[in-house]
């Protein structure tokens, strides 16, 4: 009996031995953040602090085709980033919105250009029903790399930068961006355009969004 009893307790620490090792080999994921609970009115919030000197935004991505993008290629303009998936329903939500932003002041020297956080075949599936009017980059981590290099938290999708037209970074939107946003933001571009204010006071002006 007592024999019997101790090999049933060798064999239970065996057991419990094997499932730590196993545990422990599983890799360790962050849990995901669902991308309906960013709140729709979230503020704009501002670019890292200009005190520690300007940011510039620089980088290089593939387009749907396959080609690599340089940023600088829209320099010159005012470029809203809108950094989205197709899994991302607020992301979706945004794109009517931003196409219309896009016919609207395209003209006025702002550039909406979407960032792919998602693999490149969704996203040109998704591109054939969406008909976007303005460039799409796909990047999966080298798209959330762009964000950080920028000097800003990446939290999520969707999530938009807003960078002046010598490639300055001015503020950025974390969750769904909204049409009353965007209409501000057009306006202190503009502002900006016509030497009435200046990048400092833009970054005031989001800040209190």
């Amino acid at each position: 009996m007592q024999r019997s009893f101790l090999i049933l307790a060798i064999a239970f620490i065996v057991l419990v031995v094997g499932a730590l090792f196993y545990a422990a080999r599983l890799p360790v994921q962050a849990p995901s953040q669902p991308a309906d609970t960013y709140d729709p009115n979230a503020p704009v919030t501002p670019a890292p602090d200009a005190a520690e000197g300007p940011v510039t935004v620089a980088f290089e991505l593939a387009d749907m085709e396959g080609n690599v993008r340089d940023f600088a290629e829209w320099s010159g303009k005012h470029r809203i980033l809108n950094f989205w998936a197709t899994w991302c329903a607020p992301c979706r939500r945004e794109i009517p919105l931003l196409k219309a932003f896009q016919d609207e002041y395209g003209a006025t020297g702002i550039q909406v250009i979407g960032i792919a956080v998602d693999f490149l075949e969704p996203v040109i599936a998704y591109a054939e029903e969406a008909e976007f009017n303005y460039p799409i980059l796909v990047g999966e981590q080298d798209a959330m790399a762009v964000a950080g290099s920028s000097g800003v938290d990446f939290i999520g999708l969707p999530f938009t930068m807003i960078v002046a037209a010598d490639g300055e970074l001015i503020g950025a939107h974390m969750g769904e961006i909204h049409k009353e946003q965007l209409e501000q933001i057009a306006e202190l571009l503009a502002r900006l355009d016509r030497g009435e204010i200046d990048k400092e006071t833009i970054r005031a002006s989001i800040d209190a969004y």
